[in-house]
């Protein structure tokens, strides 16, 4: 029986080309810690590098302690003391990142469907931003922090898609089991096998897809308008 379901927002319900609003963030973010002696280049090379530690975290730490301790060896003990500088774009300039990403009006119909039909709905982005930052980005299509029983952040995460651990510590946390869940999201890797390595069912949705046709996956695409019938047709599947 169908129990919940898990959103991915990057690509999925907000509708984005990735490399566009990569793009536009660092375009912003340099901006603002420019302000502050940060040099761009070396910025934007120490903050890829933290998410490459978050994605390589294997869960001692939170995804947030990972980034900060990279950032702080990147730099020096004493700037971190600037974290509040980064903080603070995440509730202000972040949100000019808006103009590199699509209105999706049925979002918000989704997620109230969820809601309606008493299943746990979760916010199921990988968790490389701040908490602030993803409800930032999700109000851009109306989304608001009620509207989710859970939502992945760096702060409270311990792994990054597309390690199978994060579906698992999912799973653990609500009890769930891998059947009694569905997985939304636009990344074949990332999303669906990640979810397929914990034996949940994945669609991917939309027309920013991120394929990766070597890996020969062959994972089911749907439309944005199909989510609902297609949640629909798993709680039938739970009654028979």
């Amino acid at each position: 029986m169908l129990k919940g379901v898990f959103f991915d927002l990057d690509g999925t319900l907000l509708p984005m080309e990735e490399d566009h609003f990569t793009q536009v963030y660092f375009q912003e973010l340099c901006k603002k810690a420019a302000l502050y002696g940060y040099n761009p280049q070396e910025l934007t090379q120490v903050v890829w590098g933290g998410v490459k530690q978050m994605y390589q975290n294997q869960g001692t730490l939170t995804n947030e302690e990972v980034f900060w301790t990279h950032f702080k060896k990147s730099y020096s003990e004493e700037k971190i003391k600037d974290k509040k500088i980064f903080d603070s774009f995440y509730v202000h300039e972040f949100k000019n990142t808006k103009s590199s990403c699509e209105e999706n009006p049925l979002a918000k119909e989704i997620v109230q469907f969820v809601r309606n039909e008493h299943l746990l709905s979760i916010l199921s982005t990988n968790p490389i931003f701040p908490y602030q930052g993803t409800l930032t980005r999700m109000n851009f299509i109306g989304l608001k922090e009620e509207d989710f029983d859970y939502i992945t952040a760096y702060e409270n995460s311990y792994y990054c898609k597309p390690n199978p651990k994060y579906f698992e510590s999912l799973l653990k946390q609500f009890a769930l089991k891998p059947e009694e869940v569905i997985v939304f999201g636009n990344n074949d890797v990332e999303d669906y096998l990640c979810a397929k390595q914990c034996h949940i069912k994945c669609y991917l949705v939309g027309k920013h897809l991120i394929l990766h046709p070597e890996q020969k996956l062959n994972a089911p695409m749907i439309s944005m308008e199909e989510i609902i019938p297609t949640i629909k047709n798993h709680l039938k599947e739970g009654l028979l």
